[in-house]
């Protein structure tokens, strides 16, 4: 993990820019946005045993991308042994987050944090110097407040419009107008990261194509950034959360399960354990398990599989690989839970993407039951700061409100472990002629 410095060396050492991606060429229609390539993050961000704080305005309090992330962790990352907690808070912006940050986050000392600021921050108007100004001071003195207490952090861009939300009665301008103006704030929340060593997640430019791909293909009412305009449904979310965990250097193996044909016997690495091998009926025991969602609808912008097809989630976090050495058959049927599929032994050779080509497999129920705690436990962590802390009890006694929620909140982590258990499932080869 890169550890922040204090804030004083911002001023002092000069700053030593990340390998930065190419640069994205646009489509023709979105050739009015500045988009200079996101530093490429230098390797894995998390340490073992990291204490991560996800904090944000209402889109984070929607607990959705939230979820991804600290589902992701737990189910497809469990060496790690991270511990995550929500803080998101509807209508924040960087100042208002900056005045509760010591109180609600920085006492539970965490080792990594992200942020999601900027859309309320440019107040829905065309891009306007001194509220960018405000942005920036705030942002920045949030880089230096967590640098101080030890804590690395990821700062994450705003993401976009897909309309004028009518609950904002002070809005002006049109959709082109607001997102070219949070181009600007992406544009300064990379730069503000680059200042304070902290990491950036990109989440702007990959909404912005993602959007504009999806309404190419599915039409106008497929709203990447959520029916309202703003608060993104399940597709728009997935790729936040493809975002931070690239901004967090997660690397993607997880494992591979190997069919050695000639031999008739069966190998596995990353958290996967062969329990017999025979006549290519393949018994595994799994500690790790993919980001395995189900089955779902890719043309509707409230389903994680429309997320899915837009950004590529699968190909960079979720390979868990399933080859065959030496193959003595043209082709193969794989079967895995109640779905089969057929494929060449060159593609087998090359390894192929269990949880990409199977929505419905045997480690979908427990990854689904490791979901739903970390949901419960999500939602207990608002209830505790924005009801409980922040509510009568805590202006009674706030260290007392604290202590006591906290014992609440042991119980529902406690859930959480105890969904994340090893699964035993078979997977079938049988030859084609």
């Amino acid at each position: 993990m890169f550890k922040a410095l204090p804030a004083v060396f911002f001023a002092l050492v000069p700053v030593l820019p990340l390998a930065a991606r190419e640069r994205v060429r646009l489509p023709a229609e979105l050739a009015a946005y500045e988009l200079p390539p996101a530093p490429e993050p230098a390797g894995l961000r998390i340490d073992k045993g990291e204490r991560i704080a996800i904090c944000g305005d209402s889109i984070t309090e929607q607990k959705r991308y939230s979820l991804i992330l600290e589902a992701y962790l737990t189910a497809c990352m469990p060496e790690l042994e991270t511990e995550c907690r929500q803080f998101g808070w509807s209508g924040e912006t960087a100042g208002g987050f900056l005045k509760r940050a010591g109180n609600d986050v920085l006492r539970f000392k965490p080792t990594l944090a992200t942020t999601h600021y900027g859309m309320n921050d440019f107040r829905y108007v065309p891009f306007d110097r001194e509220i960018a100004a405000e942005f920036h001071k705030n942002l920045t003195a949030t880089a230096n407040l967590f640098a101080q207490n030890g804590c690395d952090l990821i700062i994450g861009s705003p993401g976009i419009i897909d309309s004028v939300p009518k609950w904002v009665t002070h809005a002006t301008g049109s959709p082109k107008d607001l997102n070219l103006a949070l181009n600007k704030f992406r544009n300064m929340s990379m730069d503000i990261a680059a200042a304070g060593r902290s990491g950036f997640a990109d989440i702007y430019q990959p909404m912005l194509l993602a959007d504009h791909a999806a309404k190419q293909q599915f039409g106008d009412s497929f709203k990447v950034a959520g029916k309202d305009g703003v608060h993104p449904g399940w597709a728009g979310h997935l790729i936040m959360a493809h975002a931070f965990l690239d901004a967090m250097g997660v690397p993607g193996d997880l494992g591979t399960i190997t069919w050695h044909d000639v031999r008739r016997s069966a190998t596995a690495t990353g958290g996967h354990e062969i329990l017999s091998s025979r006549n290519g009926k393949l018994t595994i025991r799994s500690s790790k398990l993919p980001f395995s969602p189900g089955p779902g609808d890719p043309a509707n912008d409230d389903s994680i599989r429309a997320g899915l097809a837009l950004v590529p989630f699968d190909d960079r976090f979720n390979r868990l690989t399933l080859k065959v050495v030496l193959p003595r058959a043209p082709a193969y049927q794989v079967q895995w839970g109640p779905h089969a599929r057929q494929y060449t032994a060159e593609q087998l050779t090359r390894g192929v993407s269990l949880a990409a080509d199977f929505h419905d497999h045997p480690l979908v129920p427990t990854f689904q039951q490791v979901w739903n705690a970390i949901a419960a436990k999500q939602a207990y962590e608002t209830r505790q700061i924005k009801s409980l802390v922040h509510g009568p009890e805590g202006k009674a006694d706030l260290e007392l409100t604290f202590a006591l929620s906290e014992k609440t909140r042991a119980l529902y982590l406690a859930a959480v472990k105890q969904a994340m258990r090893p699964v035993t499932h078979e997977i079938l080869l049988k030859p084609l002629k």
